[in-house]
């Protein structure tokens, strides 16, 4: 993981600051440590991506993806994944209708992969 510099530290609060509605609602349930007692911060800067939501502890990031990923986007989002499992993580994608109409199901999963990240 890079260290933040004043440049990626002020990039990352400008995606905090244009977080998406569906960022929001995911946001409601992971903040706090709401779930499992887990600490998930927004926007973390890890190589030269910045991860939607990242848990430190468990080196888990959660990514959103929209409709403009399913084409568009496919090998940006594969080199990206790529670049975060390599440097340790482990990336788990949901589409964004999945928050909207799922987030029960989505928690549920994040919570499975915390569960097996602590042993």
């Amino acid at each position: 993981m890079l260290k933040p510099t004043p440049p990626r530290t002020r990039r990352a609060r400008e995606l905090r600051a244009a977080s998406t509605d569906v960022e929001h609602k995911l946001w409601s349930v992971l903040r706090n440590r709401q779930l499992a007692g887990a600490k998930f911060c927004r926007q973390l800067p890890i190589d030269r991506y910045f991860a939607d939501f990242a848990c430190v502890e468990a080196k888990l990031v959660v990514e959103l993806d929209g409709s403009q990923h399913i084409e568009a986007q496919a090998a940006y989002d594969i080199e990206r994944t790529r670049t975060l499992e390599a440097a340790g993580w482990f990336v788990m994608r949901f589409w964004n209708n999945d928050v909207i109409d799922n987030i029960e199901g989505v928690a549920e999963a994040i919570l499975v992969q915390l569960e097996l990240a602590s042993g």
